[in-house]
């Protein structure tokens, strides 16, 4: 029996613009009602980046799913007035833009919290709302450089770019963002009582890299306090990632058509692999510590691996991962990866003809249950009439003056 949606009845009022809307679409995935509270021009979000799915943005039919937009002018009194009607009946009211802009037009937490002192109320931006960098503008990279993720690259005409990466900060900071908005909503029903958080992308992006920033400043410290490992004889080596180069049991190896990653670190992992290839001689001659054994710097063995790797398929590989215990996973790139079974199994696709494009789904799973499938992202104003209705119990005719004002844009 499916209970319901988990987040069912939590009503949330979000003004946005661009990425940071992302904070509610994990609400609305888990069924929370989210109004997108727009402008008259509405949020450019729809023409931003690309691709560009049938005249409108990826990142809106994304991160605007499931969401219902209203038109609401919030220069006039009246928009300002239908805000605050909106706010009496929600659990939370998110402004994903710079920190102040619900303020200038009358609508910051103090006054939203006089007609319901239950509003939890988020503000997500770049910087976050205090320090130097508070009211610069940004977008999603800058919160990735800032953060140290992404290093400058040169192309063959020396011109420096913006090389290939992951964008964190805009992804993150939206989820530590909805993290820290259920925990407020919690103690407000616990407690009749709201509050007023906010959070930096920036912030998020550091925080993501929390293992490399914390071990260079652990290694501010003294030696004789802060080492490296026992199996590296205790040598310091580069935080992250940065300290794989020189790795032979846990390295990248080509397959005879693509690549994988090779993960036998610890000392039984090492020999299963050993035992399982027939080269039990490998284990014999370098048997390793017993565990964080990278065999750095071992080209002998590397060339050795170097060839058998070459000499199977990586689905070949992968069936041996799991015949004979030993960690070996799949490399693949953000086109290939809806190819992998494990990918098509965990994450089946949101389909276009209901999304305007296929997108994945929200990737916690409530077992025994189905979360409900959101609505497509909606237009400018799609849903005015409907949530002055259903939602504050306007009539026609009020809706009708409002539309005549040009309230509703």
């Amino acid at each position: 029996m499916n209970p319901g949606a988990p987040l069912a009845g939590l009503r949330v009022i979000e003004s946005s613009l661009l990425g940071p809307a992302a904070i509610t679409t994990h609400l609305a995935d888990l069924g929370a009602d989210v109004i997108k509270v727009e402008s008259p021009s509405g949020d450019y979000v729809r023409e931003m980046t690309w691709p560009i799915v049938e005249g409108v943005s990826l990142l809106h039919l994304h991160i605007n799913r499931g969401k219902k937009s209203i038109v609401l002018d919030l220069k006039q009194a009246a928009g300002v007035e239908t805000y605050l009607d909106l706010v009496r009946g929600a659990d939370v009211v998110a402004e994903a833009m710079r920190p102040g802009s619900l303020e200038r037009r009358g609508l910051g937490y103090g006054r939203l919290r006089e007609v319901n002192p239950r509003i939890v109320f988020c503000n997500i931006s770049g910087y976050g709302a205090t320090g130097p960098y508070k009211d610069m503008p940004s977008h999603g990279i800058a919160f990735d450089t800032w953060a140290g993720l992404v290093k400058p690259a040169y192309d063959e005409e020396g011109f420096c770019f913006i090389d290939e990466h992951a964008s964190m900060g805009m992804h993150a900071g939206p989820l530590f963002g909805a993290l820290g908005i259920l925990a407020a909503v919690i103690r407000a029903r616990a407690t009749g009582e709201g509050s007023e958080l906010e959070i930096g992308q920036s912030d998020a992006a550091a925080y993501m890299d929390w293992y490399r920033s914390e071990s260079w400043k652990a290694y501010e410290r003294p030696e004789s306090e802060v080492t490296g490992n026992k199996s590296d004889d205790y040598e310091r080596r580069a935080p992250g990632t940065a300290g794989m180069k020189e790795g032979v049991r846990y390295q990248m190896y080509e397959s005879s058509d693509g690549h994988v990653l090779f993960m036998a670190s610890e000392r039984a992992f090492w020999k299963n692999f050993c035992d399982g290839v027939g080269r039990p001689e490998w284990f014999e001659k370098w048997p390793g510590s017993k565990f964080a054994d990278h065999a750095r710097g071992n080209r002998e063995l590397q060339r050795e691996l170097r060839e058998i790797f070459k000499a199977r398929s990586s689905a070949d590989w992968i069936a041996f991962s799991t015949e004979h215990n030993t960690p070996i996973a799949p490399v693949n790139t953000p086109q290939t990866i809806a190819h992998d079974p494990q990918f098509q199994h965990r994450l089946p696709w949101y389909p276009a003809d209901r999304h305007g494009a296929d997108m994945l789904p929200f990737p916690v799973k409530y077992l025994e249950e189905t979360l409900p499938e959101p609505s497509k992202a909606p237009t400018v104003g799609e849903h005015s009439e409907d949530v002055l209705a259903s939602v504050l119990g306007y009539s026609s005719e009020r809706i009708a003056k409002l539309r005549d004002e040009g309230v509703l844009g």
